[in-house]
């Protein structure tokens, strides 16, 4: 986890990535556990908790910048800021305790963006997938 801390600038509740397993220049692979205590769970439905599909989005956008940045790709200094979310898909639920497996393919990476695409895991079955763009700022001009 403090690897995590080191490439990302979330902290908790909203730090999604526990563990990065395997990065490369075309594919990023991590995990995340959700746990029972999320800060989601007590208002998402309460009486059927799942984790909301914005989430998802996120922790897979999460996966996707720790490996950017694990890879020395961009500066330290540069921060991702999501800009457009395309092609997303719920396939099955994600409750309490469950352990995502994160797929992320790194499409287009220049500069000043950041084009992935990625799928949520939960065993062998996809629980969300998308696309999306992160556009890239740095923590000097924000």
């Amino acid at each position: 986890m403090e690897e995590i801390k080191q490439l990302l600038p979330h902290r908790e509740p909203f730090l999604f990535v526990d563990e990065l397993e395997r990065c490369t220049d075309d594919e990023i692979v991590g995990t995340h556990t959700y746990s029972a205590d999320e800060f989601f769970f007590p208002g998402h439905f309460p009486d059927y908790p799942v984790v909301p599909g914005v989430i998802l989005v996120e922790t897979m956008a999460q996966c996707g910048g720790a490996g950017i940045r694990k890879l020395g790709v961009l500066g330290d200094d540069a921060l991702f800021f999501l800009a457009a979310i395309e092609k997303a898909k719920f396939r099955r639920q994600v409750r309490p305790d469950e352990t995502v497996r994160l797929e992320i393919k790194n499409l287009r990476i220049t500069p000043r963006m950041i084009k992935q695409s990625g799928r949520a895991l939960v065993g062998d079955e996809v629980a969300a997938e998308a696309e999306w763009m992160c556009l890239v700022g740095s923590s000097e001009s924000t």
